[in-house]
């Protein structure tokens, strides 16, 4: 289960262990009958387990996401990366720029300067044989 998830089933048992407070209200706003008041009240008596789980989802969504931050930062991105030209089909190795995306290349041979296609955020996602190393860390990119 990834943090997020975790996060999102914390909220919701929170949602649920309060419910005994906000839910009678809506359902007078609503214009429902007593029936449905009486199982929000029904549900009162499960709160504390609501609370516990949702405390408990919590505390393992934020020691998810330190792992997650603490992995990554553990792991080496690799640098080097053969960029292939779609004109021309020259092939080259190339050393990646840590500290920034490389937007444009221009090949060697053929002299088309090559731009990032679709969604990727630099040349070396777009034609390299390695992601650039922001992707490869699973950070954020330019």
């Amino acid at each position: 289960m990834n943090y997020k998830k975790s996060i999102i089933g914390s909220s919701i048992a929170f949602i649920a262990a309060t419910s005994c407070c906000w839910l009678p209200a809506l359902i007078i706003a609503i214009g429902g009958g007593s029936t449905l008041i009486g199982f929000s009240n029904g549900l009162e008596k499960y709160s504390g387990i609501f609370m516990i789980l949702g405390l408990g989802l919590l505390g393992y969504g934020l020691y998810e996401y330190q792992n997650r931050k603490n992995s990554s930062a553990m792991k080496e991105a690799i640098l080097q990366s053969t960029i292939t030209c779609p004109e021309c089909g020259h092939k080259k190795e190339e050393t990646m720029p840590t500290d920034a995306c490389q937007y444009f290349y221009e090949c060697e041979h053929c002299k088309k300067v090559l731009k990032p296609t679709g969604e990727d955020c630099c040349v070396y996602c777009s034609y390299g044989t390695v992601a650039c190393p922001p992707i490869q860390l699973d950070q954020d990119c330019c």
